[in-house]
């Protein structure tokens, strides 16, 4: 055994190992990493969300299965690799989709099925919410799922009790703790940068208007204690453990760090956490989330108003819609290869079609698509239906459909960003992308810098994504020092010099953007309009 690998083991068998999990859209990740916050395994959970009974939502059962599956694979790695056994470990994170409705009542049980983040029943809500506090509140923040379904007059609505994101959940099944962390508790409420909590003038405002309504409980008592990075968490309990270990090896007792979003943890992941830093996170969902150095001039129904882990503003623009209908083409692909009998895997299949996308035209053969496979807020799509469009005479060949749906998963997101760009005279400077999509080297990277009109980084550290920004919080907790502030130790420890590649738009690339935004919402009314006719 080499002294490295030797050094390795040791270090694990002394509890030397910080463990992030995040409960991704499509993924349950787990990352293990060691004092330098280097990665020493992973393990993951494929699932799915559904939509049943007209809402997004995911199987509670679940997140237990994919869990304790994830965790597995990654200490059955630990077990191959160093010839060891996790037992103690340093401490503890989760993560998960930020926003989302968890309703629990007085006996703790969950009142109806998790709500997530794609969900957008809650306009009306959202709409009043925002006009009473002066401040953007988006359908998918928990508190606009609870208003909701008091406007609806909903049976649970009265036995609400306790509130959470899937983190909080998670966490409190883990610790006993009722708490989150600043950056998914502003999902969920609007805070006061100045304290780090929840803005109590709102909570007092919305007490008013639930009353109206005929609902008397106190919205204080409702939601979780809000906590900053490098603030405990609690400590794994006896039953927690054996929720994350189903082989019984895991000890109690770790220290967790506060529970956070996928947008707090991927900002850790990506080194962008200080203000004027900004990152992109791209799955099936796809978000910008950039660290203001001052307050926004204006309120806009496109922007939230969230935080970074340790309470900085951060300008989000959310999009609900990104690689899941091209997914589906893939797919479609794959179903072609299989019928030949072709020998391939997924991941050169997936390589191979998004370099084709580098030869696609400059007007993209006159293509339009729309990825749209829920609704989305940002323009005015009520429900979505994936649709691509083209002329007759349109050049419809495989470069030019691949490079179609990749500026199609980046352009609602452009349409918000300008908007910011246009109105707060917000300027770029380098953003930093996370996410599947990045994973064929260039491609999506190109196609993103010509959207934003700025560089657009990617690092090697952000494949792990927000497990592994997790795992850092984790670390951070017990690392954490006087005046050592979180941007601080991403740069001293986590990142040093930082291994990124850096791409800058090319001028037609960023005019071939243009043009297609153009075209792209123009024809929006053609989206818009056929849940009037295909519903």
């Amino acid at each position: 055994m080499s002294n490295n690998i030797e050094a390795t083991r040791q270090m694990i068998e002394d509890g030397g190992l910080s463990i992030g999990i995040e409960f991704g859209s499509t993924r349950i990740k787990t990352v293990a990493i060691d004092k330098d916050c280097q990665t020493i395994a992973t393990g993951s959970f494929e699932w799915e969300n559904q939509f049943l009974n007209g809402y997004w939502t995911y199987s509670i059962n679940d997140v237990w299965v994919g869990l304790q599956k994830s965790y597995r694979e990654m200490a059955d790695k630990i077990k191959n690799d160093f010839n060891t056994t996790i037992r103690r470990v340093k401490s503890l994170g989760i993560s998960g989709m930020m926003h989302g409705y968890l309703a629990f009542d007085e006996k703790d049980d969950l009142l109806v099925p998790f709500r997530t983040w794609r969900n957008n029943n809650a306009n009306e809500a959202a709409g009043i919410l925002s006009q009473a506090f002066g401040v953007n509140i988006p359908e998918r923040w928990s508190i606009a799922q609870l208003f909701q379904s008091a406007l609806e007059d909903a049976p649970h609505t009265s036995q609400v009790r306790y509130m959470t994101t899937l983190s909080g959940f998670v966490h409190w099944y883990l610790t006993g703790e009722r708490v989150l962390g600043v950056g998914d508790a502003s999902g969920m409420f609007p805070i006061d940068p100045e304290t780090g909590s929840f803005r109590e003038d709102l909570l007092d405002q919305f007490n008013t208007l639930f009353k109206e309504k005929g609902f008397n409980q106190d919205v204080h008592q409702l939601l979780p204690r809000v906590l900053s990075a490098g603030e405990n968490a609690g400590y794994l309990t006896v039953e927690g453990a054996r929720l994350i270990d189903s082989a019984n090896e895991l000890e109690a007792g770790a220290p967790l760090c506060a529970p956070e979003g996928d947008a707090a943890t991927g900002m850790v992941a990506t080194n962008s956490v200080a203000p004027r830093t900004g990152n992109v996170s791209a799955g099936t969902s796809i978000f910008s989330m950039i660290v203001l150095d001052h307050p926004l001039k204006r309120v806009y129904p496109e922007v939230d108003l969230v935080t970074t882990p340790a309470g900085h503003e951060v300008a989000m623009i959310h999009a609900n819609n990104c690689t899941s209908d091209i997914n589906a083409w893939i797919d479609l692909f794959t179903e072609v290869l299989d019928t030949m009998g072709a020998t391939y895997t997924k991941d050169e299949l997936f390589t191979r079609m998004f370099e084709t996308a580098l030869d696609g035209d400059p007007d993209l053969g006159r293509l339009l698509s729309y990825g749209y496979v829920s609704g989305e807020f940002i323009t005015d799509v009520p429900k979505g239906f994936p649709m691509l469009i083209r002329d007759v005479d349109s050049k419809f060949n495989l470069a030019n459909v691949m490079k179609t749906h990749i500026f199609s998963a980046f352009s609602t997101l452009k349409i918000g960003i300008d908007l910011l760009k246009r109105n707060e005279g917000m300027e770029i400077e380098n953003m930093v992308g996370h996410g599947g999509i990045f994973k064929t080297e260039r491609v999506a990277q190109s196609f993103l810098a010509a959207a934003l009109e700025s560089p657009v980084s990617v690092m090697k550290t952000a494949s792990e994504g927000g497990a592994w920004g997790i795992a850092v919080l984790a670390r951070y907790l017990i690392d954490v020092q006087p005046d050592l502030t979180l941007a601080d130790y991403l740069q001293k420890k986590a990142f040093g010099e930082g291994d990124a590649l850096i791409i800058a738009p090319e001028p037609e690339d960023v005019e071939s953007f243009r043009e297609y935004i153009k075209k792209f919402e123009a024809g929006l009314s053609v989206e818009r309009s056929a849940n009037d006719y295909l519903n």
